[in-house]
């Protein structure tokens, strides 16, 4: 099986669009079609459906294009081993990643990233919303919560401690709380399943944090929004260090209650299908990230 028209396949399934595809591979039109007809014919199966108007995925393409991804993937790893002027890094890397950290933290590096890299481009793909790394078939995706999901590997970027914070016109308005029972009647900026969330502080006693208990005027599905909604004073929330630690510092944000913290467990991990070779362009990219961004004491306790 040509692994040219197999490429090719893959990034006019991303992109559907063959034409487009073609291009970034130096194709014409015509020759990129002629080469994903010929694919089609030596699996027997229509992998595209084409259309005067678009170009969309058949049933066939969609199951086999994780392992159009995976053929892929060995092949560009075994070129890795046997080194020689076609193993440098090269080609797209598939990045998924929640928006606020990508922005704070992943925007800034992009210049000295494709400096050292010139011939890798990034398809980032940002959302707070919780993706599925297997079924977008990411190369790579930052997720910050427990690994249990068996059918993913990672490596640990670094812990994610979340705490309370105010800015300190609300706790001039409302009052700091000095123990959890003063969190009662308390504005909580809160997060969209509205579920309770136990704290835990450096004694290891528990607690409960419940919106129920608390005055919820704001819900707030997005880091960046939770973040600067807290400092302009519209209430209290639970945010990640990474996200705050700057503004705590610079003292647009005050840490309520310093000694608790959500007792979630969070990690920040950068995670693979466990089914896919980890490539070339994937381990120089989570290198890089690790290096610059890994462990950062200001985002644990």
């Amino acid at each position: 099986m040509d692994t040219d028209n197999l490429r090719l396949f893959v990034m006019a399934a991303d992109r559907l669009n063959i034409s487009a595809a073609g291009r970034e591979l130096g194709l014409a039109p015509a020759v990129a079609s002629a080469r994903l007809v010929k694919l089609e014919q030596e699996l027997g199966v229509e992998l595209l459906r084409r259309t005067t108007r678009k170009v969309s995925l058949s049933i066939e393409g969609s199951d086999f294009l994780p392992y159009a991804r995976e053929i892929l993937a060995q092949a560009d790893a075994a070129r890795a081993v046997l080194g020689g002027a076609e193993a440098g890094p090269k080609g797209t890397l598939r990045f998924a990643a929640p928006s606020s950290f990508a922005q704070l933290h992943i925007m800034p590096l992009l210049p000295q990233f494709h400096a050292q890299y010139p011939d890798l481009t990034l398809d980032l793909r940002l959302s707070d919303k919780r993706f599925d790394a297997i079924e977008g078939s990411f190369d790579l995706a930052l997720r910050s919560a427990p690994l249990t999901d068996s059918s993913l590997k990672g490596r640990k970027l670094s812990d994610d401690t979340r705490v309370l914070c105010a800015s300190p016109a609300y706790l001039k308005t409302h009052g700091t709380p000095t123990k959890p029972t003063d969190l009662s009647g308390h504005h909580l900026i809160a997060w969209s399943n509205l579920d309770r969330r136990d704290l835990i502080n450096i004694s290891g006693e528990t607690t409960t944090l419940d919106p129920a208990d608390m005055t919820c005027r704001t819900i707030l599905d997005d880091g960046d929004a939770q973040r600067e909604a807290t400092i302009a004073g519209a209430g209290l929330s639970v945010n990640s260090l990474w996200s705050v630690a700057h503004e705590i510092a610079a003292g647009r944000l005050v840490r309520v209650l310093p000694d608790w913290r959500l007792n979630d467990r969070s990690v920040l991990w950068l995670v693979y299908p466990r089914s896919n070779v980890l490539t070339p362009k994937t381990r120089i990219f989570m290198d890089f990230v690790i290096r610059h961004l890994g462990n950062r004491s200001e985002w644990r306790e």
